[in-house]
């Protein structure tokens, strides 16, 4: 005769969740306990803790008095892509053919300057959606958010909304060729985007043009330097709508400061 086993119960896991445990200290209701423990407030033998499923028996748990909920609003990140980031994939897609840009978003490559005053906290890099495409053979300003008024903006709004990118081309540009773009181009028949195209500067080798364009055009710039014959060295773009880069360098980011628009 066979005999069934007795189930063996789990082991009882050690002390209980941070979030309770503050729960009582303040107190207040769980939710928003985890809310205090999520905002960066709550530390455990003088180390912050953001993650409420973190357990605790005898540790030294402390709450800043200057803890408050007011903080826990959606955020905007300011990345400066390098080349060969893909703007708009997930981290889950990373594989060798795809970098996503998102994966640069850390801790250590927050731009040092940041003038927002916004306290870092680990939340800031969940639930992201990367706006605005912009071609993975460029850099420049690629805009995360957590805020659905954002997102609502950047979307919504794409073809009112100017973008300027500053594209390096080899050798000089003729002036006709710039006369061309301002006045459009058009594919069987069709017109193209419009475009605002003017002479930035000119070096020895390169000359450098910046483009104006409204709505989010992915390939449009390439296009219209190869129908002039125009080799581009490289492209960056610099804004959209009324926010810039600034001076953000390569592979970091900052926060959208409080009264920056798009």
């Amino acid at each position: 005769m066979i005999h069934a086993k007795k189930p063996v119960p789990p082991a009882p896991r050690e002390g209980e969740r941070l979030a309770k445990r503050v729960a009582e200290m303040v107190p207040c209701s769980r939710r928003e306990a985890e809310q205090y423990i999520e905002g960066g407030w709550v530390s455990v033998n003088g180390q912050v803790v953001e993650e409420p499923m973190v357990r605790v028996s005898d540790q030294r748990v402390e709450i800043d008095p200057d803890a408050s909920l007011l903080e826990l609003s959606a955020i905007t990140l300011l990345l400066h892509k390098p080349p060969g980031f893909d703007a708009m994939a997930a981290p889950g897609q990373a594989n060798r053919h795809v970098k996503p840009a998102q994966q640069l978003l850390s801790a250590a490559t927050h731009a040092s300057d940041d003038a927002s005053g916004v306290r870092l906290l680990k939340r800031h890099f969940a639930k992201l959606t990367a706006c605005v495409p912009l071609e993975t053979a460029a850099s420049g300003l690629v805009v995360f958010t957590q805020d659905w008024r954002v997102l609502r903006k950047l979307t919504e709004d794409a073809q009112l909304m100017e973008q300027e990118v500053i594209v390096e081309v080899a050798g000089e540009v003729p002036a006709q060729s710039l006369q061309r773009i301002n006045q459009g181009l058009a594919v069987d028949g069709q017109p193209l985007p419009a475009v605002k195209v003017s002479l930035n500067s000119t070096g020895e080798t390169s000359s450098k043009l910046r483009f104006a364009l409204k709505g989010s055009h992915p390939g449009l710039i390439a296009y219209l330097c190869e129908r002039l014959g125009l080799q581009i060295v490289s492209m960056k773009r610099l804004r959209i709508g009324r926010v810039s880069m600034t001076h953000l360098p390569p592979g970091q980011w900052r926060y959208l400061q409080a009264h920056e628009r798009f």
